[in-house]
């Protein structure tokens, strides 16, 4: 049997044997380097951290091109250190789902140690506080999701007792900032590379939030003086939850200790991360300490235009307005995985048409990614993977929150163009009135289902209540006051010339059974 620890690591033929790649660098002398003089510390031990950045890691450390490695931290759920890291002397799999039906297994032991971000718990958080006040680091990086960097209420406590013991997450953080603060003013980069836009500034207002409730006016100073960058990312890698295929599959290979743990926080822990072959990770190059040559492992570095530029190109054209169109017809259509979809013929035709006809137009084209080769590795490649375990379910979650960027700045560039008429857009107000006719929670056969979270659920389901599938009539009026919401669409579809084609879509939808197939039949021919 095999098993995921340092001394099982060392029967290294029978890994190989089973066709997994085994870390090709010095791991004992890294981790004494690394608690020595340490470069890299990552708050958010999930899987996009586990797929992408300690993958890039160890392609640097296998080069020389870095001698230390991460210190992997969680603030949220401890079990996933304690549970999933600790047993497993912090390796980790990674196994890549190719979209030629291949599979990579490797096994990832850049993580040099791990920590949980407990105030209360000393031996943790001091010994954090030391990797903070030592002059070597210089890259602090977070994948903690958007909803880690909310300033709430709950802080106001934070605020009132000082840096010293926290209970927040960003109130940690910034109370290590402080350390170093505290250490001599030492220079870091605290890199956001969460999947939202302009991640830098939001971790650096939460930061400055703190800065300014302790009212200390040095540490100020230092967050904002120079020393602290905060610059932007954009991230992209589909790392869905550990799928249940890939853990049979190791199983087979006498893989020992996968049984999976959920957390009291309902974290899904497995010793092993399923991800797509397709990355892209593009840096604002601003590092006041220096940084590891993260170039070497195929990451952009670039300035904050061009980071701006690639993910406009990226949420606004050549991804996220496909997998959002992609969602909602696919859950009125009876689809389970996203893969499944792109054998669709009319659902291929939608989102090509969205991405090549509707979109590469106005474009926003940020040099350093060719936009057509992007959708073309998007539609060809990463959309169409059978091992990629991505449903329409998941993707519909808050489209109300997507559509303003997702297909709203599109039509907002139709409308400023004078070479270009908004009125001509056709697949984006399909996508526009599916979201509409999903929203009724039945599907295109007449069967009830299940509408996704969305926090403007609630109003948009009441106001289109008593619209009834086979009486296109029972609409009348009732999108009139939608359609003019630009908090919705990022523009008024009646300015735009487009509300009067998404409320005939939307009617046509409405027939009866097998009019959402209907409709996109007809128009997408």
């Amino acid at each position: 049997m095999l098993k995921l620890n340092e001394e099982e690591i060392k029967n290294a033929a029978e890994w190989t044997e089973k066709g997994y790649t085994l870390p090709a660098f010095d791991r004992e002398k890294m981790i004494v380097r690394t608690a020595e003089s340490p470069r890299w510390v990552h708050f958010g031990a999930g899987n996009i951290f586990r797929a992408f950045q300690c993958a890039a890691a160890q392609k640097l450390l296998e080069t020389g091109e870095m001698d230390t490695g991460i210190i992997a931290v969680e603030g949220y759920d401890y079990e996933i250190i304690e549970k999933g890291y600790w047993p497993c002397d912090n390796y980790t799999l990674l196994v890549t789902l190719k979209a030629d039906g291949s599979v990579g297994k490797t096994v990832i032991g850049s993580i040099a140690e791990s920590r949980i971000l407990d105030s209360d718990n000393e031996k943790e958080y001091s010994r954090l506080k030391e990797i903070f006040a030592n002059p070597s680091l210089q890259m602090v990086s977070f994948t903690i999701t958007e909803k880690g960097y909310a300033v709430t209420p709950a802080v106001e406590a934070d605020f009132a007792n000082g840096p010293e013991h926290p209970q927040s997450y960003i109130g940690k953080v910034a109370s290590l900032l402080y350390a170093r603060y505290r250490a001599g003013s030492l220079p870091v980069a605290m890199v956001s590379m969460d999947n939202c836009s302009h991640n830098g500034d939001k971790l650096r207002a939460a930061i400055m939030a703190f800065a300014d409730g302790w009212q200390d006016a040095g540490f100020k100073a230092y967050v904002t003086g120079g020393k602290v960058s905060f610059p932007w990312t954009m991230i992209d890698k589909i790392t869905p939850r550990p799928d249940a295929t890939v853990e049979e599959m190791l199983r087979k290979d006498g893989l020992d200790g996968l049984d999976p743990v959920i957390t009291s926080k309902h974290t899904y822990i497995a010793p092993f991360v399923n991800a797509e072959e397709s990355e892209y990770l593009v840096v604002e190059d601003d590092f006041p300490n220096g940084r590891p040559a993260l170039e070497g492992a195929g990451i952009i570095l670039t300035d904050r235009e061009t980071v701006n530029k690639v993910e406009r190109m990226k949420v606004c054209t050549c991804l996220n307005p496909l997998h959002t169109a992609l969602a909602v017809t696919g859950c009125l259509l009876g689809y389970t995985r996203i893969s499944a979809e792109m054998k669709d013929e009319d659902l291929m035709k939608l989102v090509r048409t969205i991405g090549y006809t509707e979109g590469l137009p106005v474009v926003t084209d940020p040099g350093v990614i060719n936009p057509k080769e992007f959708i073309d590795t998007v539609v060809n490649v990463r959309l169409p993977n059978p091992f990629m375990p991505d449903t329409p379910q998941r993707i519909a979650c808050d489209t109300s929150q997507k559509i303003p960027i997702r297909f709203g700045e599109t039509i907002k560039a139709y409308m400023v163009d004078p070479a270009l008429d908004a009125s001509s857009l056709t697949a984006i107000p399909l996508a526009i009135a599916a979201w509409l006719r999903y929203l009724l929670g039945v599907d295109d056969d007449g069967k009830a289902m299940e509408v996704s979270p969305d926090p403007m659920l609630t109003d948009m389901q009441s106001a289109l209540s008593g619209v009834t599938l086979g009486d296109p009539d029972s609409e009348s009026g009732k999108l009139d006051t939608i359609l003019t919401r630009a908090d919705l669409f990022g523009v008024s579809l009646k300015d735009a010339g487009l509300a009067d084609k998404v409320e005939g879509f939307f009617r046509e939808m409405l027939a009866g059974p097998g009019a959402v197939r209907a409709a996109l039949k007809a128009h997408l021919n």
